[in-house]
């Protein structure tokens, strides 16, 4: 089965219109970005089609090259003062902090979930709160599938604020056994042992149809620009062994996309 995000996602943000309806007042979205490369373009323009559908203005700040931590965490406090939400454009340039810089995003605008993890609880009930887009989407993905992850084996390849860590915490909490590896680890064998794989570290085509089972369950979640074009970690040949494959683009990325708005409306509602 191969996913079509892009169809998932349009069925979250028709949702979200109606919510985004019964709020009378301008919502905004700011977003911390350089002027990047492909994928860089290509995650602003899908947050962009999606911001006009659901009439929320996204307020940009481009970074100059020369730009320091400090300009970076200027733009963001310029942001949380003029919008509801802050998003910062991963990667920035190695010269910044970029550690520095998501800190300055507070919890009321922070709709990545960058600075917060686990559960948040009130009077010992859950409360209803933003959670990692990624993890949304891959919650989304596993429930319309009908797939269960208790007591599976699942390797997550990466450990990015954005994927792998809140990636593995989700299917930890589903009950999943979870192994967490890292291209410096230096291998990728666990993967043939794998009933779920999850990947996330941005290395194009690194994983190929030999390193899995037949039957995995392959989630990609990772990007990178290879001749122009964005592309996932996983060659799409692996669509061949895989029982649930997302592609890149559009399968996990426009979900994510559609989560931050849900987050987004989640943090207006508070």
């Amino acid at each position: 089965m191969i996913i079509d995000g892009r169809r998932i996602a349009n069925e979250i943000i028709d949702g979200l219109a109606h919510e985004r309806a019964a709020i009378p007042r301008a919502v905004r979205l700011g977003v911390v970005m350089t002027e990047g490369d492909a994928a860089t373009a290509s995650f602003v323009r899908i947050k962009e089609r999606v911001a006009l559908r659901l009439n929320v203005e996204l307020v940009r700040k481009i970074l100059p090259e020369q730009a320091t931590t400090d300009d970076a965490v200027a733009a963001v406090d310029e942001l949380v003062q003029a919008t509801d939400g802050v998003i910062v454009q991963l990667p920035l340039p190695m010269h910044i902090d970029t550690d520095a810089v998501l800190r300055a995003i507070p919890t009321s605008h922070d709709v990545d979930v960058v600075n917060q993890h686990g559960t948040s609880v009130a009077n010992g009930l859950p409360t209803l709160r933003p959670r990692s887009p990624v993890a949304e989407a891959i919650s989304e993905i596993l429930v319309r599938s009908g797939m269960s992850v208790h007591g599976k084996e699942v390797v997550v390849v990466g450990a990015g604020r954005l994927v792998g860590t809140p990636a593995a915490e989700l299917l930890q909490d589903l009950g999943a056994r979870v192994t967490v590896v890292t291209l410096s680890d230096g291998s990728l064998d666990s993967l043939h042992e794998a009933d779920v794989v999850v990947l996330g570290a941005g290395r194009s085509g690194m994983v190929t149809p030999d390193m899995l089972k037949e039957g995995v369950v392959l989630i990609d979640a990772g990007t990178s620009e290879q001749g122009g074009r964005v592309m996932g970690d996983a060659a799409p040949e692996c669509a061949e062994v895989a029982s649930i494959f997302t592609p890149v683009p559009g399968g996990v990325g426009p979900i994510a996309v559609a989560m931050i708005f849900k987050n987004l409306l989640i943090l207006l509602g508070r």
